[in-house]
């Protein structure tokens, strides 16, 4: 195990598991599909409890969200053996496929193109120096988009292969204000945000509309094997909201961020049920203005050095989330010490906490699975 007290910096992902790819053809299919179900009959509680906690054993595949998002088949064997995998680690929720494919999504829908560098994951090339010059050049749905084509051929490719059955998420698209960014020179855009609010306000409603229409074309493919909220956070067909990253809420004042940003991350996620929302890094500060988000259902956070170099601190977490319904996703990389620190200092009543760990082998992780169950006794 890495030393928990720093960030380790000699692996390409610290939350990422090793894994065996596997061809849909060798892949339990039934078998899977009965583990979902039976881990979903202990489920109900939590979600119509005002207090509680699941265990949820991530399986990130590191491939998949670098270099090997850009091929199908490679993406499916990867996750399918990701999948495989979990079913020996105890857990209160499944794990699930999902057709990522970079965060340049909804960008491509402005004429942002990917460019792929060796062994690396897709960057976003060609941003517009300010937001009017975006406004200007003009955009097309994001499923008419080279990468929106391909995202839908790989979602049909997924529930070829799966017969429809195994839970899958929507892409991840991020954020109207993480967007923004990816199509604006992060220099020209945060000085419009100072003087050109009214033509940041109009790129976040368009950027909203492109993906509630994207969103509900993914909708409409999944069906009845969509989870929720998606990409990184616990997800399950019986949760509500759609996740999103929003890490620039970190380089905003609070009115800036409540003034502009949230009303259209309240708007993106209204359709599918409420909002879910991510940050890299410590963003404890920010906690009043998310909490201010309408319709949040769950948040996400990091909360050891081990999972993000800049981890958040428990305490105001703890805090902020008790007696408020909003699930907090809390991601733990260490071993059972950490998760012990942790868990302990997030965990009060009223808290409605999912415990991500990452757990090396089968026998810690039903130690760990025990010993967060074992404090978080309501």
């Amino acid at each position: 195990m890495n030393n928990p007290d720093q960030f380790p910096t000699g692996l390409a992902d610290s939350q990422a598991t090793p894994v065996k790819p596997l061809r849909p053809r060798a892949f339990d299919i039934s078998a899977y599909a009965d583990y979902e179900a039976k881990l979903l009959d202990g489920f109900e509680d939590f979600r119509k409890c005002g207090s509680g906690v699941m265990v949820y054993r991530r399986m990130r595949v590191a491939e998949v969200f670098s270099y090997g998002s850009k091929e199908m088949q490679k993406s499916l064997e990867w996750q399918l053996g990701a999948l495989k995998r979990s079913m020996d680690y105890k857990a209160d929720l499944p794990n699930f496929l999902e057709p990522w494919y970079g965060i340049g999504t909804v960008a491509s829908a402005f004429g942002r193109n990917y460019v792929w560098h060796p062994g690396q994951a897709p960057a976003v090339t060609g941003k517009f120096t300010s937001t009017k010059e975006a406004l200007e050049h003009g955009y097309i749905p994001v499923n008419e988009t080279s990468i929106g084509r391909h995202t839908i051929s790989m979602i049909e490719y997924f529930l070829e292969q799966t017969g429809g059955r195994i839970p899958l998420s929507f892409c991840d698209m991020q954020s109207p204000l993480n967007i923004a960014e990816n199509i604006v020179d992060v220099n020209g855009f945060m000085m419009d945000l100072l003087i050109d609010p009214d033509s940041v306000r109009t790129l976040f409603d368009i950027l909203s509309d492109l993906m509630i229409d994207f969103n509900r074309v993914q909708q409409e493919l999944i069906g009845d094997a969509l989870v929720y909220p998606g990409h990184g956070f616990a997800s399950s067909r019986l949760f509500e909201g759609l996740g999103m990253s929003d890490d620039l809420i970190v380089m905003l004042p609070d009115d800036t961020y409540t003034g502009l940003a949230s009303p259209f991350f309240e708007k993106a996620s209204a359709p599918f049920g409420g909002a879910a929302f991510h940050s890299c890094g410590n963003w404890s500060r920010k906690i009043p203005a998310v909490k201010n988000i309408e319709g949040l259902r769950m948040v996400d956070g990091a909360f050891s050095l081990a999972t993000d170099p800049d981890p958040n601190p428990t305490e105001p977490f703890a805090e902020g989330f008790a007696d408020t319904g909003i699930i907090l996703n809390a991601r733990i990389v260490g071993g059972l010490d950490v998760i012990a620190e942790k868990v302990g200092k997030l965990w009060k009543p009223g808290m409605k906490l999912i415990v991500v760990t990452y757990c090396q082998t089968p026998e810690e992780q039903e130690q760990a699975y025990h010993l967060i169950h074992e404090i978080c006794k309501c």
